[in-house]
């Protein structure tokens, strides 16, 4: 695959796509985690400042008789990990041990499209603190 940055994506900027597959056995343990994440959304929302993280999107997928996890992300460069001395932090990790087979599929971001409001919001919620806010990233010419 290729690794060169689209133009697309400001410098600073990361945008993910990672999927996980439930354990065979275990989509009660994945309904379960997404309630937990849902009935907890305000600790979760919490979390995000110290992460950078600007969206955080969680879908799930039944294919082929598998159960998947797929988690969208666009975050600032520099945020911190997962916490485990806080409770919520704690849990998701406990859960997702439980639920999901170990690592993660990454994809390969092709193309970030924005409209200018929410774009500027995103880079000045994810790149805050940065010299400058990169500018829209498009080829010129």
């Amino acid at each position: 695959m290729d690794t060169e940055r689209p133009a697309s994506i400001p410098p600073g900027l990361i945008v993910e796509l990672s999927r996980a597959k439930v354990k065979p056995g275990a989509q009660a343990e994945a309904d379960r985690w997404m309630r937990m994440l849902n009935d907890r959304i305000d600790e979760c929302v919490a979390t995000l400042d110290r992460e950078r993280m600007a969206i955080e999107i969680v879908f799930r997928l039944q294919e082929d008789g598998a159960d998947y996890l797929y988690w969208v992300c666009v975050k600032g460069e520099g945020g911190a990990g997962l916490d485990l001395d806080l409770p919520i932090d704690r849990d998701h990790v406990e859960q997702a041990m439980r639920t999901k087979e170990p690592g993660w599929v990454e994809a390969e971001p092709q193309v970030l499209m924005l409209p200018d409001p929410v774009r500027e919001a995103v880079l000045a919620w994810a790149l805050r603190g940065e010299s400058s806010v990169p500018d829209r990233g498009r080829p010129h010419g």
